[in-house]
């Protein structure tokens, strides 16, 4: 593993996260996915500015909620694990994602639903790419001990481990990135608004649900980890809003043929 890559450019020597140059790799990746997508509808906002400015507050939000998942780590490091490179919780980023794109996308009159539904390929593609930065750290988002061909111990990373696991950020990463595609693709055709978000928060939940078996979060209720009870929140939130997308389209395509058979 790689947690930190050695910079040397003439008196200039510094030792950069790879944690932390992942994630900006995947900040940039997506605010190409999203700016193509803007221009791919026509549509005159700043597709860039907008991601920069949510992938802070989602780096703010994952921190965030990590503190409050897990309080006996706050407890034995104080305010320092603010400003730790690991530990960043995947649901407090996307609340705090989403929040944040809803505003921007009421100011820049996209419509909140219509930003969404363009930033959805760029946020899974975004978030598989991140993955990565995870894997080559080592920062502890391992999964379970395995006997499987592809199990790695990952003996330098930022919290060690002697013994071969389940590389569970590949699996995410792997996860994201087909989530994406799987959207663009999607999105490239006439959907009712929201259509988009609805299926990225099925999917992206149900990705997460299913790799937190592997992974070592300690469960909290029901045998479920806090990470997979957000998980299954997701999944209810999507199909939810794909039920109510479908119910106002059908009552809306009903509208014009009710006023048509009404007499003169």
């Amino acid at each position: 593993m790689f947690p930190y890559l050695h910079l040397h450019l003439g008196s200039f020597s510094r030792d950069i996260p790879t944690f932390g140059l992942m994630l900006w790799v995947a900040a940039v990746t997506a605010g190409l996915v999203m700016e193509r997508n803007f221009r791919r509808f026509k549509i005159d906002a700043d597709a860039v500015g907008m991601v920069a400015i949510t992938v802070i507050a989602g780096i703010i939000g994952a921190k965030l909620w990590h503190v409050v998942d897990t309080p006996s780590e706050f407890r034995q490091e104080g305010w320092r694990v603010l400003w730790d490179t690991g530990g960043f919780a995947w649901f407090g980023g996307l609340l705090f994602g989403i929040t944040t794109l809803i505003v921007q996308g009421l100011r820049a009159k996209v419509g909140a639903l219509r930003t969404l539904d363009l930033a959805a390929p760029a946020a899974a593609i975004g978030y598989g790419i991140g993955r990565i930065g995870c894997f080559l750290s080592g920062d502890g988002c391992y999964g379970l001990p395995t006997n499987l061909p592809w199990g790695m111990a990952f003996p330098h990373g930022i919290e060690p481990i002697y013994v071969p696991v389940h590389p569970t950020p590949l699996y995410e990463m792997a996860g994201g990135i087909l989530i994406g595609l799987w959207l663009w693709v999607r999105g490239g055709k006439s959907r009712p608004v929201g259509g988009i978000l609805g299926e990225y928060l099925i999917l992206t939940g149900t990705a997460r649900f299913l790799v937190e078996f592997l992974r070592r979060n300690p469960k909290v209720l029901w045998g479920l980890s806090n990470a997979q009870l957000a998980s299954a929140g997701c999944v209810v939130a999507g199909a939810v809003l794909l039920v109510w997308i479908s119910l106002r389209h059908h009552a809306a395509e009903e509208q014009p043929a009710l006023a048509v058979q009404k007499p003169a």
